[in-house]
């Protein structure tokens, strides 16, 4: 038996079946003396005789599912307050990433970047490549890169987000976007130094300034720069909403959080499966 203490959180489908498989029932106690874990044995559980799967939410997230937990509630801000940027050791070992992994790429991809570049000439007329300001580190903003998946007028009613069978994405578009050919041009983020290979995927300031001021601790992930793909991207499916944003966000604080090599290769690795199944991300 699993029992988490302290806040309610909703676990995704997918979280169930992992932790039923693993612990069999679990089940909430949202009254609890936040000093001590016996409350809970003593009062709650008391035909628990082990302490070992009683867990706070903020234990239990990260420990579990490799998430951090994210309050719905804004008054909640400071709970990542801990967060902070790289240290100078793990930054040279992420450029180190960058530097070899954007020489294999390039060594790869480069005769799948000039069948991008013709295959969108060929369905959808205008600009190969969509140049799109971004939020990087610091809340500093870029030009961000990437081969263009829509139309042209994809933008005419606004701001909006990408959408399951979008109908303003063009057939190779949405290849491209399964398989996550549409970021390539990002290498060129990556020689400016705007970007790493791995980390939290690059949003608009339109969606930065909104979750800001709805999502505990959403600016935390500006502590780092953005990536090509992520921890996120690869625990997570495509948002579309801004509790997908939330879920996402979870993921993002606990790679910077918890940032290790393992770590960095587990997700070069997930995005490769990635590309292989054409989930896209």
């Amino acid at each position: 038996m699993l029992i988490i203490i302290g806040n309610e959180y909703q676990l995704l489908k997918n979280e169930i079946s992992l932790l039923e498989n693993k612990f069999g029932n679990i089940k909430y106690s949202l009254e609890y003396d936040p000093s001590t874990k016996e409350t809970i044995l003593l009062n709650k559980s008391n035909q628990i005789s082990t302490k070992k799967n009683i867990h706070t939410l903020e234990e239990f997230l990260p420990k579990y599912l490799k998430k951090c937990y994210i309050p719905k509630n804004i008054d909640n801000s400071e709970i990542h307050y801990d967060i902070k940027s790289y240290s100078f050791f793990q930054k040279f070992q992420k450029k180190c990433i960058d530097f070899f992994g954007i020489f294999w790429l390039f060594f790869f991809s480069w005769p799948v970047m000039i069948k991008c570049k013709n295959q969108i000439k060929k369905e959808s007329p205008g600009p190969v490549l969509y140049k799109q300001k971004r939020v990087g580190k610091n809340n500093k903003e870029f030009t961000c890169m990437k081969f263009r998946s829509m139309k042209l007028d994809a933008e005419k009613h606004g701001v909006q987000f990408a959408q399951e069978d979008d109908d303003r994405i063009f057939p190779w578009g949405e290849v491209m976007r399964k398989t996550r050919f549409d970021e390539l041009p990002q290498m060129y983020n990556i020689l400016k130094g705007e970007m790493h290979l791995i980390g939290p995927r690059p949003e608009r300031k339109y969606w930065t300034d909104k979750f800001e001021k709805t999502i505990p601790s959403y600016s935390k992930r500006h502590k780092v720069s953005p990536g090509i793909t992520g921890w996120a991207q690869v625990n997570y499916p495509y948002g579309e909403n801004e509790e997908d944003a939330r879920q996402k966000l979870m993921y993002d604080l606990y790679y910077i959080k918890h940032w290790n090599i393992l770590l960095e290769l587990s997700i070069v690795y997930k995005t490769m499966l990635t590309v292989v199944r054409k989930k896209g991300v």
